[in-house]
């Protein structure tokens, strides 16, 4: 019998899909935490061969001696890397970091992407303030009509963004660690390497980035890359904000140094109030720009969605299959 233990409050819905969804699966054992305290985990760790939430406590790892993987249901695992390398040193356990959410940040992309072009929040706030049908010269739209859209990164999101953008008369640039040779893409696309950034970001003028923060992403777009995109370069970042340097984000779009940008992921997740009890997860006023378009990291949205939850039950069937074929298993060394 192998034993499921989830780690946080499952809800109504989502626990009889599970169930429903694992139902023809012999030799399981799903565990309902009733609570969620940490208390009640602890006592349930040593049962537990497969634990699936967020952020277990190292007290919950060390108790839950039985363990082999770890699920961890929503993309982004950065913060957790070097705990699992410490884990992994005194016992083989496997970590999975779920895709459930990649179509809806896909979506959340696309709809960002043309929120910035066609001007839809200016526009939007001067019919709330009775002002109809301001035109061109307070706020024109962008065409997308002839631009070089580059992908940094090809993992499920971006995949997912080529295909939803696939149908406008656009050109495709594609950045990604490897390439195997036979690929199947939505469109035809120009290949880069890691090493070919600067060609890469010469050759687009929309830059959408999905990549994993790592060590080798961390900071990899700073004033120098954002200068290569050019005074008509917009910017999409759905990854993490520390990919983009944030002083210089700020600078290029002051300046005009790039045309505009549309941010989903910041650099403060546990911002102070100002004086007026406002909280921004930054440290430069991208508020009062008038060319960025401000998105409180919810590109997952809807959290309430079950389908997302697919790759999960997948996961645990093979697990109870004997299978070690998973999908989405993180590399420590790389990060992701």
């Amino acid at each position: 019998m192998k034993n499921i233990l989830f780690i946080f409050k499952v809800r109504d819905e989502l626990m009889s899909y599970l169930v429903r969804g694992l139902s023809s699966t012999k030799n399981l054992n799903l565990i309902f935490p009733v609570h969620e305290n940490e208390e009640e985990l602890l006592e349930l760790a040593p049962e537990a061969d497969l634990i699936v939430g967020w952020r277990p406590s190292p007290e919950l790892l060390e108790k839950a001696t039985n363990l082999k993987i770890i699920i961890n249901p929503g993309v982004g695992v950065q913060h957790h890397i070097k705990q699992y390398k410490d884990l992994y040193k005194k016992r083989s356990i496997t970590l999975i970091n779920g895709h459930g959410n990649t179509y809806f940040t896909a979506q959340h992309a696309v709809a960002l992407l043309l929120s910035l072009t066609n001007r839809i929040i200016p526009h939007h706030e001067w019919m709330t303030q009775g002002l109809w049908r301001r035109g061109d010269e307070f706020a024109k739209s962008i065409p997308l009509r002839n631009r070089r859209i580059g992908l940094l990164g090809y993992g499920a999101v971006n995949q997912k963004v080529h295909r939803f953008l696939a149908g406008f008369d656009v050109e495709f640039f594609i950045l990604k660690r490897s390439w195997i040779g036979n690929e199947t893409l939505p469109t035809p696309a120009m290949k880069y390497m890691p090493h070919e950034l600067e060609s890469f970001l010469a050759d687009i003028d929309i830059l959408i980035v999905a990549v994993p923060q790592t060590d080798e992403t961390d900071g990899m777009i700073g004033e120098k890359e954002l200068g290569l995109l050019g005074s008509n370069g917009l910017i999409v970042n759905i990854a993490r904000g520390a990919v983009i340097n944030e002083k210089a984000l700020f600078e290029a779009l002051s300046s005009s140094t790039i045309a505009g940008a549309a941010i989903d992921v910041w650099y403060d997740y546990q911002p102070n109030e100002d004086l007026e009890g406002k909280k921004f997860p930054f440290q430069h006023p991208f508020h009062r720009l008038e060319n960025i378009v401000l998105s409180p990291h919810r590109g997952a949205s809807p959290m309430d969605d079950l389908k997302r939850w697919d790759e999960v039950i997948e996961n645990i069937k093979r697990f109870a299959e004997g299978s070690d074929n998973f999908v989405n298993v993180v590399d420590l060394d790389r990060g992701y």
